[in-house]
């Protein structure tokens, strides 16, 4: 059974979505981040030594750490679903060039927002270069509703988590309207909310 370590709105929401818009079987287990504990007790340490989430553990026991590596993984089980374009295609190294974005431009982008430890002054910063990159991809979403081709796909779900950070963070992405449009789209699916659902996120 495949399972996946998790900590309720972090940055594996994004593989949870990706699970529950595949259609395959798989179990989820929540993570205490700074205990590095599993809800059942476990060592999470022992299962990923960097002490984060998401981890996914699959069939045969090995364990995928990484969003951008488990999300591709998870779509390559389930091609019909078409969560990633082929391997070896455009629209792959597309989907790829888009994980990378999220992850290096947006989602790093937000982790010193959630530090106390972080200068008020870097902070700013930090914002400011946020928001040139929401501002790049707003411009990309224009007369389209996903990231990749005509259909969603899993660097859609991994921005759709990362930007709903902005609602915590109280960060105003009013003037982002493809952004926000896009937010919207993903967030009435029905498998992001059985996602959202099951990490208590939304009722």
């Amino acid at each position: 059974m495949i399972k996946l370590y998790y900590s309720p709105g972090a940055c594996s929401l994004s593989p949870h979505i990706a699970l529950c818009e595949s259609g395959l079987q798989f179990e989820i287990e929540k993570v205490d981040t700074k205990a590095k504990k599993t809800a059942s007790g476990g060592d999470y340490l022992a299962i990923n030594p960097n002490g984060y989430v998401p981890a996914l553990q699959i069939a045969d026991g090995k364990v995928i750490t990484e969003g951008p590596a488990i999300v591709q993984w998870i779509a390559d089980q389930a091609p019909q679903t078409h969560l990633a374009p082929p391997n070896g295609t455009w629209e792959r190294t597309q989907l790829q060039q888009w994980l990378n974005f999220i992850s290096t431009e947006i989602h790093k982008s937000y982790s010193p927002l959630f530090s106390a430890d972080v200068p008020d002054a870097y902070k700013a910063m930090t914002k400011d270069k946020l928001f040139k990159r929401y501002a790049y991809v707003n411009d990309q979403l224009k007369g389209r509703e996903f990231l990749v081709g005509n259909n969603f796909t899993v660097a859609d779900g991994y921005l759709f988590t990362v930007t709903n950070w902005a609602n915590f963070l109280k960060l105003d992405l009013s003037e982002y309207r493809e952004v926000r449009a896009f937010s919207d789209r993903v967030n009435s699916r029905p498998k992001v909310l059985q996602a959202l659902k099951a990490e208590g996120l939304v009722k």
